[in-house]
């Protein structure tokens, strides 16, 4: 284990201080945030984007109503792409406006004093987000980490995925100290065996109500069966139980379980991207093949709760059908002969979303929100690259009922243009301590705040 203690600093956070400077590695730093107006809102008379999801639920029950606004970004938060009118879906009566402006920011969570910390992979930083008066406030919080991304609290502990390590933190007054390992040597794109080949080396975290630790370790590749039997096993969630230990596999095949979170019940569930350019299983003349109309539907998205020992099949099985209560099925590059792994044995998944949307950040309201969102999950749709049409970003929700997950219901979308070319990307969605929901988008480089309706 590398001797992080040495290598990584804290930066305080103050308010009013400056954005800290010191091991930037990335690109230029953002204009404070300043209020802006209410964006006026229009309704929607749009059909969906090509690819997106219809404007009902996959299970057939009603979506909520929503309505198209204009996206408001006031002075210095106007560069490209809000330098012309950006128009997004949201639910009727919410507004959208850009709230900060940061380079590629990535997940994200609220702190015990309602500031927001962002993950920032690119340059090894952790962000505060102080919300203020006269605009929103950037500072360090955690400098020259490697690759940060998954960030959760537990109380007053702050948790971070780094891409080689989770570590923890005493959080108070505006600082992270105290930095402990909970769990190192975890492999990146560094680590000498892979030699720089790893396609899915960030990290994401959560924190059961037990206090055991949960974070994902993804696939080095689209089919990389030997990450397997690797160690630690790669296409996993691991576990650290309470009060620290040896991580060990709380679930398996589990190809890259970004999306992350534990539910109002204190389930945990994953929303995992799942693999590319699959092979058509059914007996005929085009077993075997890669037909471009089935990969473009095949196989869907997981969104799976997770208890120990779950498998999700990766890259042996792939689900079938959907929304709801998916089966497997072998995958015939990988498992022609079931011998791999007996697919028809494994439990359905409970919920999906369209194959190759990439779900990322993903956390659970619980009472935050206004209905009927008031308790639910909110996942970040990073879009496809290898669909056409594309699968389009959007915010999904999905409510909580009965101990599961409903259907999926786009909460924000319009990032997609008729033509599949894209303004935003979002990555995360978290619910603030206002009522608001904050969104990270990557590709814009933006947060921006969805504000439900005043009373």
């Amino acid at each position: 284990m590398r001797d992080s203690l040495r290598r990584k600093r804290t930066g305080a956070l103050l308010a009013g201080a400056l954005l800290l400077t010191a091991g930037c590695t990335g690109g230029g730093e953002p204009d404070p945030a300043t209020p802006s107006a209410e964006p006026s809102t229009t309704p929607s008379t749009e059909s969906p984007t090509p690819g997106s999801p219809s404007s009902a639920p996959r299970d057939g029950s009603a979506q909520p109503q929503t309505e198209t606004v204009t996206v408001q970004a006031g002075p210095g938060l106007d560069a490209a792409p809000f330098d012309q009118e950006r128009r997004a879906q949201v639910p009727q009566g919410w507004t959208m406006s850009v709230w900060a402006r940061t380079a590629r920011p990535r997940l994200a969570v609220w702190t015990p004093d309602d500031q927001l910390l962002v993950s920032i992979p690119a340059q090894g930083r952790v962000l505060r987000f102080t919300p203020g008066p006269d605009g929103t406030e950037e500072s360090v919080l955690l400098d020259g980490l490697e690759q940060p991304h998954g960030l959760t609290f537990d109380g007053s502990t702050l948790y971070v995925a780094e891409s080689d390590q989770i570590t923890a933190y005493d959080y108070a007054d505006g600082a992270a100290t105290n930095q402990r390992v909970i769990a190192g040597g975890l492999p990146n794109a560094e680590s000498p065996e892979l030699r720089g080949a790893y396609a899915h080396a960030l990290k994401s975290v959560a924190v059961g109500p037990d206090g055991a630790v949960y974070f994902s370790i993804g696939s080095t590749g689209n089919i990389t069966a030997e990450d397997r039997t690797a160690d630690p096993p790669r296409a996993t969630i691991m576990r650290v139980p309470p009060g620290g230990g040896p991580a060990e596999p709380f679930a398996t095949g589990v190809r890259n379980g970004t999306g992350l979170a534990v539910a109002p019940d204190g389930s945990v569930w994953t929303a995992n991207n799942g693999r590319d350019n699959v092979a058509f299983p059914e007996p005929g003349p085009q077993y075997g093949q890669v037909l471009p109309d089935y990969v473009d539907d095949n196989p869907p998205e997981q969104i799976a709760r997770l208890t120990p020992g779950r498998e999700l099949g990766w890259p042996y099985c792939n689900n079938t059908g959907g929304p709801a209560d998916l089966p497997f099925v072998r995958d015939v590059q990988t498992n022609p002969d079931g011998e791999e792994l007996d697919c028809a044995a494994l439990p359905p998944v409970e919920q999906s979303m369209g194959a190759h949307s990439a779900p990322l950040g993903m956390t659970f309201v619980d009472g935050a929100l206004p209905e009927p969102y008031g308790q639910g999950a909110l996942i970040g749709v990073h879009g496809s690259w290898n669909r056409q049409p594309p699968r389009p970003p959007e915010v999904s929700f999905y409510p909580w009922r009965d101990g599961t997950l409903g259907a999926q219901q786009t909460f924000v979308g319009g990032f997609q243009n008729p033509d599949g070319s894209r303004w935003g990307r979002p990555v995360a969605a978290v619910a603030g301590p206002d009522g608001a929901v904050y969104i990270t988008d990557d590709d814009a480089d933006a947060i921006y705040r969805l504000a439900p309706p005043r009373p």
